[in-house]
């Protein structure tokens, strides 16, 4: 495991050097003898879920698949329906996703469910929140082990700027107190999970909304997801049976400076290089309000030459969007598709101020 002998071979460092990318002092060596030393807290427990684990991150994370995804909750599902004129109720949702998990072939694929439990504000920081979820999470993942499910995901949103409802929200920069919540939070759901035999997804989100270039986000995930994965070290969490959820490094929905899917995939790689470790098997991208056309072209980019992991998408809007607007969810039109204006629909971004889940 690479994250247990990265912790059994380093020295201990204060963690802003770790951070801040600055040389560790190696500590010096004078004995010439060595002699057996009682276990330390640094000895790594490997989950007993440790081989599946590998094996679920690995299979998800293969050639040519990515990740559905349709956990919204019954608020997020009526905004939607909304959109194309229907009525938040039990039979539109339920005939939407009947025709989503009777998608032939589906029951071969792993279930998962989602971890978190909504958001409270976040005391002592700047009108920002954070995730509930945490507790309770081992005998709610157990239960979902029982059931079938072999993967999790908890999210946390990280903004710039002061536009919408956010986890983490300040005019110039993200709070150091919300930046370390979202990441400590992510850690120990990730940690729950592989002691449950669940393939933790981490979703270290940066929303869109503001105005903001794409050097300023480059900045902020860069230290969001240092911080992500210290505290994931700090969890003894087993690196090669996690996935990556992050955004694509993009400029804020309302930059009049726009990027091409050249640029995304130059900033959005460098980030990786800089932050992810190669044992981590899959970063699955979400697309974070992008278009279909703007999240396909700018996947595509990032996969025109070898990567250390597997690079793909876990998207819910950008797949289901067309869909949901050609069936409207009535069983009259399930099944019936003209693909007339499919080009037009495509290009429309699906950003939401302040969205939350």
């Amino acid at each position: 495991m690479a994250s247990a002998s990265l912790l059994k071979a380093s020295p201990v460092v204060d963690k802003s050097e770790w951070v801040k990318g600055q040389t560790l002092r190696q500590p010096s060596v004078s004995a010439a003898r060595c002699r057996p030393v009682a276990p330390s807290g640094l000895d790594v427990r490997a989950s007993s879920y440790a081989d599946e684990l590998v094996k679920t991150a690995k299979t998800i994370a293969s050639s040519g698949r990515g990740i559905l995804v349709m956990d919204e909750s019954n608020a997020t599902c009526g905004k939607r329906l909304a959109s194309n004129g229907l009525e938040n109720a039990e039979a539109n949702r339920q005939a939407y996703r009947t025709l989503l998990v009777s998608t032939p072939g589906l029951a071969e694929h792993s279930p998962w469910y989602q971890g978190q439990r909504g958001l409270v504000p976040l005391a002592g920081s700047n009108d920002e929140s954070w995730c509930q979820g945490l507790d309770g999470l081992a005998s709610r993942s157990a239960a979902y082990y029982q059931q079938g499910a072999r993967f999790a995901k908890c999210n946390v949103y990280v903004t710039i700027g002061i536009h919408g409802r956010t986890v983490v929200s300040i005019p110039n920069r993200p709070s150091e107190l919300a930046v370390k919540e979202a990441a400590w939070g992510l850690a120990r759901y990730a940690a729950v999970s592989q002691d449950n035999g669940l393939v933790p997804i981490v979703e270290p989100e940066i929303l869109l909304d503001g105005d903001h270039g794409i050097d300023r986000i480059f900045k902020v995930a860069k230290k969001v997801w240092a911080e992500v994965f210290f505290y994931l070290a700090q969890n003894n969490v087993l690196f090669e049976g996690i996935l990556l959820k992050p955004s694509m490094v993009t400029p804020g929905v309302e930059c009049k400076d726009r990027a091409t899917p050249k640029q995304v995939a130059s900033y959005t790689l460098s980030l990786l290089r800089q932050r992810i470790p190669p044992p981590v098997p899959g970063i699955m991208f979400l697309s974070s309000g992008q278009s279909e056309v703007e999240a396909t072209l700018n996947l595509n980019a990032m996969n025109q030459a070898p990567n250390p992991w597997h690079v793909s998408f876990s998207y819910a809007r950008v797949l289901q969007n067309t869909c949901q607007k050609t069936t409207q969810a009535r069983e009259s039109q399930l099944g019936k598709y003209t693909g007339k204006g499919e080009s037009e629909e495509a290009k429309q971004g699906m950003f939401v101020n302040g969205y939350v889940y």
